[in-house]
């Protein structure tokens, strides 16, 4: 139950920092080709660290290696290209990773604790990915919202204009223009 805690808490985290991103910093095509490089190294060595396992302990090693790559890699996707869907996909990869490595552990169990072990599974995934659809519709909130404020800053900054005359006035409004990037 703890475990489900923690990943209801990490997906909560990631999808407010989702939200408060509004311009995120990319990377170089450099850095993306070297973080999938070290994505499949990390995977191979994962996955092989999960060779002397066996059964469900196996099976549960393997879904978190496979999750912690599909993880990664859109992570690294979403600092490559900036964009908010892209951090959105990448929460949605989190919570269906997170999903298949609780489901996998559930194997473990039989009978109701298994039948209420992959429920409370697809409870968190369910949450984490409603966590991550609302974190996309504030972000795109505060974008909308960004706009709304720059429109009526430039028309403040217009209006003062309009006490100015010729090339002052021209000035001015070239002035607004510029500052609340209007053409």
């Amino acid at each position: 139950m703890n475990m489900f805690f923690n990943l209801k808490t990490s997906a909560l985290v990631a999808a407010m920092m989702l939200a408060s991103v509004s311009q995120a910093a990319t990377m170089s095509k450099d850095e993306y080709q070297v973080g999938k490089t070290r994505i499949s190294a990390d995977y191979k060595t994962d996955k092989a660290a999960c060779a002397s396992l066996a059964d469900n302990a196996k099976d549960v090693c393997m879904e978190e290696a496979k999750g912690k790559e599909k993880i990664a890699t859109a992570e690294l996707k979403a600092a490559h290209s900036g964009k908010p869907a892209d951090h959105t996909k990448a929460l949605e990869a989190k919570a269906e990773a997170n999903y298949a490595i609780a489901k996998e552990k559930c194997d473990d169990k039989a009978g109701n604790d298994k039948s209420v072990c992959v429920k409370e599974a697809k409870a968190v995934e369910v949450k984490a990915l409603a966590d991550a659809r609302t974190a996309k519709q504030i972000g795109e909130a505060k974008t909308e919202n960004a706009d709304e404020k720059r429109d009526a800053d430039y028309k403040v900054a217009v209006q003062k204009c309009d006490t100015l005359a010729g090339d002052a006035k021209t000035s001015c409004v070239s002035a607004a223009k510029v500052k609340f990037g209007k053409s």
